[in-house]
């Protein structure tokens, strides 16, 4: 009986450590759809009167987790009774992130859109306040649901050939960091000009110390969401490169002496463009419609 009890727990030990393991190589594969909702949040959840940030992000917090909710299952049943319906839907949201990269970099160097942040005016009503907050929730959890399919689909294909008890234990693992993970750091992000300005007015001393900390915490902040955001795009050229190279044989086999960073984001940033140049000229025709 005590010999069972423990092989029972050598194979306890054992599974946690392939979970482990195969939870590393998902994190990384998700890496770059985690910078992106990262940035993306960050950016949605800030804007508002410092003691509103927090509850706004804690709403969104909690309609992300709903969104997992609802993938999960759905995600693990297509893994159990259509594997291959997980490798096109793969492919589908890789053609999706590099489309997404894609536009960002296009934007970034013609920009087409006027983005304007949004001011709480000082004569603003309670009721309007709370419409303003609803509006940016809904959005925001939106944009999450979309990003959690990618992320639990993109950590599905890295143990799709794994038993579904390791499937179903990695990509939970994953699904909890990106929501976990992502939404603390995020309120981290958005507190950092609260908590500059209450080192700023810490002493009455001018150039103090605490002066200069905080005024460099409140001018990093606008700084530090865009560095995000570049990184994120970067990664989600390389996440969307990798998905083709490792599914499509025509990719897998292309540049094959070339550095494997170098031609993931290539491809990635190839048949972004492509994408939405398609993208584009359907807008297009439609509007001329």
């Amino acid at each position: 009986m005590a010999s069972g009890l423990f092989a029972l727990l050598d194979d306890i030990a054992t599974l946690m450590d392939d979970v482990a393991v195969m939870s590393k190589v998902a994190a990384k594969k998700t890496a770059g759809i985690l910078g992106d909702d990262l940035a993306v949040n960050a950016e949605k959840a800030s804007g508002f009167v410092s003691d509103r940030e927090l509850p706004v992000l804690w709403a969104i917090t909690k309609g992300s987790l709903l969104n997992k909710a609802i993938i999960l299952p759905v995600a693990f049943l297509l893994s159990a009774f259509l594997p291959v319906a997980v490798t096109i839907i793969l492919v589908l949201g890789g053609l999706y992130l590099a489309y997404e990269g894609a536009e960002k970099i296009y934007e970034y160097f013609a920009p087409h859109h006027q983005h304007t942040a949004e001011k709480l005016d000082e004569d603003i009503t309670e009721e309007q306040v709370l419409a303003l907050e609803k509006q940016k929730i809904k959005s925001a959890i939106t944009t999450d649901f979309i990003l959690s399919v990618e992320i639990v689909i993109i950590a599905l294909g890295t143990v799709v050939g794994e038993s579904l008890t390791n499937q179903i234990a990695v990509v939970t693992i994953i699904a909890l960091i990106a929501t976990v993970g992502v939404y603390g750091i995020v309120a981290i992000v958005v507190r950092m000009d609260e908590f500059g300005y209450k080192l700023i007015a810490l002493n009455d001393r001018k150039d103090s110390f605490s002066d200069k900390v905080g005024l460099l915490l409140v001018n990093a902040l606008p700084h530090l969401i865009r560095v995000i955001g570049f990184i994120g795009t970067i990664a989600l050229l390389l996440v969307s490169g990798g998905i083709f190279a490792h599914n499509i044989d025509f990719f897998h086999h292309l540049l094959e002496s070339w550095p494997a960073i170098v031609k993931e984001f290539l491809i990635g940033l190839v048949v972004g463009v492509v994408v939405l140049l398609l993208v584009s000229a359907i807008k297009w025709i439609f509007k001329r419609k």
